[in-house]
């Protein structure tokens, strides 16, 4: 039966990515360590590096789900005031 690629979880590549980064241990060692090859771990330093900088930024999705709830929140308080105004306008005439 042949063996495919091991695949590593996104927890793991983040550890092993951290423990170069950090300088703990150097790429031989964590290669060796993780039997994982060096080229791997340096691919993955390369996307952490890279993407690194869009976790911070707030996401397009959750502000536009701000917005959304802001505008219906509105709506909702303008509702409650046209209601009042019938229920006022009805108590007068009857």
């Amino acid at each position: 039966m042949p063996r495919g690629r091991p695949r590593y979880s996104s927890k793991v590549k983040f550890q092993i990515v951290l423990e170069l980064v950090s300088g703990k241990k150097s790429l031989a060692q964590l290669a060796k360590a993780y039997s994982v090859h060096p080229n791997s771990i340096l691919l993955w330093k390369k996307t952490l590096l890279e993407r690194g900088p869009h976790i911070f930024e707030e996401s397009s999705g959750s502000t536009g789900l701000e917005r959304r709830i802001s505008e219906l929140e509105q709506l909702l308080g303008k509702k409650e005031v046209e209601i009042a105004l019938l229920k006022n306008f009805l108590g007068r005439t009857s």
